[in-house]
């Protein structure tokens, strides 16, 4: 997989300065599209369209440094339409324009060429089963949210409070299968996880009862989840949970991510300090 991942990046340094097809790069990596992006995301710790945007101006900087072009000729060279565009892009990069940059001579931000190399760390045993589901249904309250990183999600915590513990409470009733309980259910409406990017979270169960209209209803199809159980510091622990699963389970294991809610099931402790987690991750089975 990782030497697949790398021939994807060869592909696109030869390809800077024209067209990149997230498909064509994803069928280099032997992977769907999709799951090309999240994987990329996840060991590169940016978006595959951010990273080349860096590539391309950091050698675009160059090129206005070494003064053997016209600003519009490295404009187009490197996909711009004209040269409004490429100041905006490259300001937004480097700090300056790229008028300034060619008169002082200032200096300029370089984003590294990525490769994708195995680490054997051998410190960690990752536990998981392997679900499969026919058509489900999540039922619950849902929030449009930013995606956060590192610490607690201040827009996700908000939202469990507005519901109440009477609300949760005749939400909890509902649940008949697994995962059991209340459980938070996040949609991903992007194939990145870039810091803020939006997505639809859940505070809901999975049940086939009558619904009561105070709840929304959310219809899954049938499909296949990889599980995976977790116990430590809250929300550090789980945080780094979903880590692994892409930089460590994904590329040792015949699975690939597909679209789909992905569940949490979380039991604190009483004072929140830890907690014990059980997270839901939709796959597909790929070729050995």
């Amino acid at each position: 997989m990782l030497e697949r991942l790398n021939q994807a990046l060869d592909h696109i340094e030869e390809r800077l300065g024209g067209d990149l097809d997230p498909a064509e790069l994803a069928r280099i990596a032997t992977t769907s599209e999709y799951h090309f992006r999240r994987l990329f995301s996840a060991l590169a710790g940016m978006p595959l369209s951010e990273y080349v945007r860096r590539r391309r101006l950091t050698v675009a900087g160059a090129e206005v440094l070494a003064g053997e072009r016209t600003l519009l000729e490295i404009a187009v060279r490197h996909g711009y339409g004209s040269g409004e565009a490429f100041a905006r892009a490259f300001r937004a990069v480097h700090g300056v324009g790229p008028g300034e940059a060619r008169r002082t001579g200032a200096a300029l931000r370089s984003q590294p060429r990525i490769s994708f190399r195995l680490v054997v760390e051998g410190n960690s045993t990752m536990r998981y089963r392997v679900v499969e589901k026919k058509d489900l249904r999540v039922v619950g309250r849902r929030a449009r949210v930013p995606l956060v990183h590192e610490g607690e999600n201040p827009a996700i915590a908000a939202h469990i409070r507005s519901l109440g513990q009477e609300t949760i409470a005749r939400l909890a009733r509902l649940s008949d299968q697994e995962p059991r309980g209340v459980v938070s259910a996040v949609v991903h409406l992007s194939d990145s996880r870039e810091e803020g990017a939006e997505l639809d979270y859940w505070h809901a169960v999975v049940s086939d009862a009558e619904v009561p209209e105070e709840f929304e209803v959310l219809d899954v199809p049938a499909g296949t989840w990889a599980v995976f159980e977790n116990e430590g510091p809250y929300p550090r622990a789980l945080q780094y949970l979903w880590r692994d699963i892409f930089t460590q389970w994904f590329p040792s294991n015949p699975y690939a991510s597909r679209p789909g809610p992905e569940f949490m099931s979380i039991h604190p402790a009483e004072d929140w300090s830890t907690a014990r987690t059980e997270l839901w991750i939709p796959v597909e089975h790929t070729a050995a």
